[in-house]
């Protein structure tokens, strides 16, 4: 047996040492090295998968946070309201950033703390409250809402974990109660709830909140017919005359009878819209546009207009005021009967009930409900103010209802509504709706519908300019203005009956009667008696004065210059009056 030479291992290729001389150097154990190279990969996976399994941690935790702050930030956006600004560009209602307070429930790492803490520097959270919110598996709460930044930097302070701020939009009202039923306000969302701010989102501004177009930059300012001069002065003659009296309510409004523009508007007891609690007394509602009255004798205007617009009656006219007018168990009496009969002048002048009844039963019951109707006193009268009511009119109109309508009483109005028919009757004979926005005199005229002949409302100023020479109005007849006016005085019912003791007390002012540009109107709700008033409660002894002393203060910021040494009222209107009759 041969012996068999041993087998050798092929030579290795000198490409192949190189590489793995490259790779793993010389003299190395490759599988060694090979079982460190499979430990370091699972390390270098391990931790990957690691920082992967952290991040979608954090993104359960904090993503609903996160997306909630994101939305409380574009709903604080969203929220901006435009400046709304006078006729002279004041500013009335603007927005202010202020901070707000939220919580992050599930970042909050001792709640009970969180909560001590925050009750402490904030007396007014409710400590109930705040635990319920906070231990919620919600992802952001709202803790409370438009808080200061001195409360702000408190907080902050504090350090709590999961307590944060986000800056929102507040509504500010520089002129405080000043024009609060004209402005309205808004609630804890910046959204319009009363007055001009609801105008606002019922006009667009809602919708543009939900498309996300509302932003700061995009809104320019809603400009209104108010002027805050005119608006100041008025609202303080009506408190000292509030005060004075010491009447329930005091309310009044300046109009632009070519335009129908409100130039002033005040209802007290008002409040500040900067403190949203007063707006819920019921005794603070808008009176003029909200609220209805028998208006009294200023509405004797509307039933001689009648007469004189129909052709069946003159300035001339004789009417029977010798005594009471009975009508079935009902008799009507004047205030100061003459005894007498008296000419239709005389009616308006001396303000009779049995004089204003006689004209009204001679147009007859069907043209005096027709003519009412016309000059917008049976409908409600609606404006960009929400807040309207509409006017108590009787079911079942008869000869007994037209007698008491005629100077007033029967039928109860919005005093703005009364105000709008009295334009017509002063400024040429056209209806035109009135506006709390700024209006031109050719916009109004392309909405003015007329009502009355140009000839009758010239008769109307010369019985209003009359009556501020000789009759009721006197005492408001500021030199240099040329006002004509007229009273009322309307019973209020108590219990079902009239009571001569509680009473409604109107004054209605143009200026001036010539030409008349502005209305004035005045009441006070149950003044009382004051030994300088003789212990009368009428109209001529308290709204008719302050009446004078608000046209004294208003007038020149109207613009009206003073003119004296003017004739009487025949020869200045009646004289350019088409027919004198």
């Amino acid at each position: 047996m041969t012996d068999r030479a041993p087998s050798t291992k092929p030579a290795e290729p000198w490409r192949q040492r190189l590489i793995r001389g490259l790779l793993y150097g010389r003299n190395v154990d490759r599988a060694v090295k090979a079982r460190a190279r499979v430990g370091f990969a699972i390390i270098a996976f391990a931790a990957v998968y690691a920082i992967i399994a952290g991040r979608l941690v954090m993104f359960a935790i904090g993503a609903d946070s996160h997306g909630a702050r994101r939305t409380a930030s574009q709903d604080a956006i969203a929220t901006a309201r435009p400046d709304i600004i006078d006729r002279n560009g004041a500013i009335l209602a603007t927005d202010v950033k202020a901070p707000s307070l939220f919580g992050e429930p599930r970042r909050i790492i001792d709640k009970d703390e969180a909560i001590e803490l925050l009750t402490a520097t904030l007396p007014d959270l409710d400590t109930a409250e705040v635990r319920d919110r906070l231990s919620s598996r919600k992802g952001f709460v709202w803790l409370k809402r438009e808080i200061t930044p001195q409360q702000q930097q408190d907080i902050h302070r504090l350090g709590v974990p999961g307590i944060g701020f986000l800056r929102e939009n507040r509504r500010i009202y520089p002129t405080g109660a000043t024009v609060a039923h004209l402005i309205g306000l808004v609630n804890i969302d910046n959204q319009g709830i009363a007055g001009m701010e609801k105008w606002l989102d019922n006009n667009g501004l809602a919708d543009l909140h939900r498309a996300g177009f509302a932003t700061d930059r995009l809104q320019k300012p809603v400009e209104l017919s108010i002027d805050l001069r005119v608006e100041h002065a008025l609202r303080d003659e009506l408190l000292k005359a509030k005060e004075k009296y010491k009447a329930k309510a005091a309310s009044g409004l300046v109009s632009n009878v070519r335009t129908g523009e409100i130039v002033a508007l005040v209802s007290l007891p008002d409040f500040d819209p900067n403190n949203p609690k007063e707006a819920h007394d019921p005794d603070r509602i808008n009176r003029l546009t909200t609220g209805v009255f028998e208006m009294g004798s200023t509405f004797k205007t509307l039933t001689l207009a009648m007469a004189l617009d129909s052709g069946k009656a003159t300035l001339h006219t004789m009417y029977d005021a010798r005594g009471a007018l009975h009508y079935g168990k009902f008799a009507i009496h004047d205030s100061h009967p003459l005894g007498r009969a008296i000419s239709l002048s005389e009616v308006f002048t001396f303000s009779s009930n049995v004089g204003a009844a006689r004209i009204a039963l001679a147009q007859g019951v069907e043209a005096h409900k027709a003519f009412l109707k016309k000059v917008g006193q049976l409908d409600r009268l609606r404006t960009e103010l929400p807040e309207s009511a509409s006017p108590i009119v009787p079911k079942r109109w008869g000869e007994l209802n037209t007698i008491t309508i005629s100077f007033g009483h029967g039928i109860a109005v919005a005093p703005l509504q009364a105000v709008m028919g009295i334009n017509a009757m002063v400024n040429g004979g056209y209806l035109i709706p009135p506006t709390f926005l700024k209006r031109t005199e050719e916009d109004a005229k392309a909405m003015a519908k007329r009502v009355v002949k140009p000839e009758t409302s010239d008769k109307i100023r010369y019985l209003m300019r009359l009556n501020a020479e000789i009759g009721t109005a006197k005492s408001a007849d500021v030199k240099g203005y040329y006002i004509g006016g007229k009273t009322g005085t309307a019973e209020k019912v108590v219990n079902g009956r009239y009571s001569k003791k509680q009473v409604l007390n109107s004054f209605t002012a143009i200026l001036p009667a010539d030409n008349p540009k502005y209305q004035l109107l005045v009441m006070l709700d149950e003044p009382k008696a004051l030994p300088e008033t003789h212990g009368f409660i009428t109209s001529g002894w308290n709204a008719v004065p302050t009446g004078g002393k608000v046209i004294a203060r208003i007038a020149p910021l109207l613009g009206l210059e003073p003119r004296f040494d003017l004739p009487p009222s025949d020869r200045l209107i009646l004289a350019a009056s088409r027919t004198t009759q």
